[in-house]
């Protein structure tokens, strides 16, 4: 047992370090797909965060559509929203626009011009390699989407990519992209660097922003935290922002981005089904600016790997150790609390992954569970064939009693019985005639009478003796109508045996059977050593019984029946049959005789087992 547990321990252990390996790498597996839905389920009971104090968003929505006539806006209107944002107050500008395209060269110098008036950061956008398995490591860009030169000499650029998990809903936000032009920063890092007017500081696994530090997760990448569904951010119209109507602008950082129906990129998220993708940067950027994004740094990793090990290793050795059903229901609790902990620290902005642990502790368990099952299993099955064994050498009645209390008889009791001693006359001499084999067979079957007989009347045999045997009745427990059952089973027993004697192999005319029954109380205990002991019961009473037997033979009757007997009878005497002759009788070893009912043998019919009612 301790050598398997040792083993499944180590597995555990290897399993859930293969798993924390990949987590702690940021290798895409099994474990993110699990994890994702989890994430969103905790973000969905947080719920959403106040609108962001620092970040405002100017949609060019289906209202700026419709009264510019259609979508792309042209760039003289889109340079004449840029002046507008900038005289609402505006501190700093984020535009997401692909600005790709060369238009009329009149219409891109005035964009040109009027990206100059405020700091601002317009988009680029990178392709990549499909194949790539790390999903949150420092992106590579396959190609890229590049502003006009013309825009670029104005304005700052960043790279718009947002870290999408398999169902495509946003997860992180790259901040720093390897491009053919080098490291490039992402859109939102430029975006608070000229809000704040201090270049960001990237370190290992935290960027710092105007002195305030903020965790990062692999590769430089910000977990997101979205602030709620659609609209959550406060958002401006752009036709209003046109129109004057722009107070909401001032010392803010404008995101400028599309919201028309069936216009630009969007994505799913808990909150949303249809969320902009200027939504989504400007989350991103109100995480950086006012701290309200997710933890999930290199120390949140180290910590999920931790509980991965400690969950998986103590789950096995719960469930291994102890009570199976003990150490079922505490590795469940541990798990349970663990989940519950993920979900208090997620509203606390903390990300520790609620799968990684599952995911390392339920398979070891469960397999060590199923392989406890099989182990208790064949344990129990070897014991019962172990007890079923045992109890070949102990009377049944008594094996199942002490099955169901092992201290039983710990201390011996008294209790009133009847005793019964059976012995085959002549076997001596016919033993020596029929030899070792025969005789064995011969004895097997005479056993096997005394056995049937005594169990069909409640009757347990202690002891086979040669051609002997005794048995009790009123053990375990005493019975009130013992005395009943013991002279009934003495008739069945001489009926059987003697109908058995003149047709069995090996029989002879010398053979008849002899029996002596007593009632009286009894000694019941364990006798023997500590480590090999036998119950039985003792005491004047069982000599007195074995005396009787000795009474019957020297008679010549076969059945001899003490008078503390037939008093105990608790039924009509008559049911059993006059005995043939009733007399006081010395009993060696004792000093007063005692009175007997003695039936002899050679009688046409013994009484039936039952008495008359």
């Amino acid at each position: 047992m301790l050598l398997w547990t040792a083993v499944a321990l180590l597995l555990a252990a290897a399993w859930a370090g293969w798993l924390a390996t990949m987590h702690l790498a940021g290798e895409r597996s099994l474990v993110d797909r699990i994890e994702n839905p989890l994430a969103d389920l905790r973000l969905l009971v947080a719920g959403p965060l106040p609108s962001p104090d620092k970040v405002v968003i100017v949609a060019i929505d289906d209202g700026t559509v419709a009264s510019e006539g259609g979508y792309p806006l042209p760039r003289s209107r889109l340079a004449a929203l840029i002046r507008a944002t900038d005289a609402a107050g505006a501190r700093a500008l984020a535009i997401d626009l692909l600005l790709v395209d060369p238009t009329t060269p009149r219409d891109d110098a005035a964009l040109a011009e009027a990206l100059a008036t405020i700091p601002t950061v317009i988009a680029a956008a990178g392709r990549f390699d499909r194949g790539n398995t790390v999903t949150n490591a420092f992106p590579v860009t396959a190609e890229e989407l590049w502003p006009l030169p013309a825009f670029t000499s104005t304005a700052s650029v960043g790279f718009a990519n947002v870290s999408t998990d398999a169902a495509g809903t946003p997860r992180h936000l790259p901040l720093l992209f390897e491009t053919s032009r080098g490291p490039m920063p992402g859109f939102a890092l430029r975006a608070v660097g000229l809000y704040d007017g201090t270049d960001p500081v990237l370190g290992r696994d935290v960027v710092t922003i105007a002195g305030v530090a903020v965790p990062l997760d692999l590769g430089w990448n910000l977990p997101l935290r979205i602030s709620g569904p659609a609209r959550s951010i406060e958002t401006v119209s752009a036709a209003d922002v046109l129109a004057g109507n722009s107070a909401a602008l001032i010392g803010r950082l404008a995101v400028l981005g599309v919201t028309a129906t069936a216009v630009g990129d969007t994505f799913s998220t808990p909150f949303d089904p249809v969320t902009p993708g200027v939504e989504i940067l400007a989350n991103g950027i109100a995480n950086l600016l006012e701290g309200t994004g997710l933890v999930r740094d290199g120390s949140i990793r180290r910590i999920d790997t931790s509980a991965a090990l400690v969950l998986a290793v103590g789950g096995v050795a719960l469930v291994s150790l102890l009570p199976l059903t003990v150490g079922l229901v505490t590795a469940t609790g541990a798990l349970l609390l663990w989940v519950a902990a993920t979900f208090v620290l997620f509203d606390q902005g903390f990300w520790l992954s609620a799968s990684l642990p599952l995911a390392a502790a339920l398979p070891p368990i469960g397999v060590a569970v199923l392989a406890r099952q099989i182990y208790e299993r064949r344990l129990t099955r070897r014991l019962a064939e172990a007890e079923q064994s045992l109890r070949r050498f102990q009377p049944p009645a008594l094996a199942q009693r002490i099955a169901r209390d092992p201290q039983f008889l710990r201390e011996p009791i008294e209790q009133p019985a009847a005793i019964l001693f059976v012995d085959l006359s002549g076997f001596t001499t016919r033993s020596e005639e029929l030899g070792p084999l025969r005789t064995r067979t011969f004895l097997k079957e005479f056993h096997t009478i005394v056995v049937e007989e005594m169990a069909a009347h409640h009757g347990v045999v202690l002891n086979f003796m040669g051609d002997g045997a005794m048995t009790v009745f009123g053990v375990p427990d005493a019975a009130p109508d013992t005395a009943s059952e013991a002279l009934a089973a003495a008739f069945a027993l001489a009926r059987h045996v003697g109908a058995w004697l003149r047709t069995a192999a090996g029989a002879s005319d010398g053979n008849g059977v002899r029996l002596g029954l007593h009632y009286g109380t009894v000694v019941l205990s364990r006798l023997g050593h500590d480590a090999h002991q036998q119950i039985t019961v003792s005491g004047d009473n069982v000599n007195v019984a074995s005396r009787l037997m000795e009474v019957a033979k020297a008679h010549g009757a076969t059945l001899a029946v003490s008078s503390e007997l037939l008093d105990a009878l608790d039924k009509d005497r008559a049911g059993f049959g006059e005995p043939d002759s009733v007399g006081q009788v010395d009993i060696r070893g004792r000093r007063q005789p005692v009175t007997v009912a003695l039936w002899h043998g050679e009688r046409p019919a013994w009484p039936e087992a039952t008495p008359a009612p």
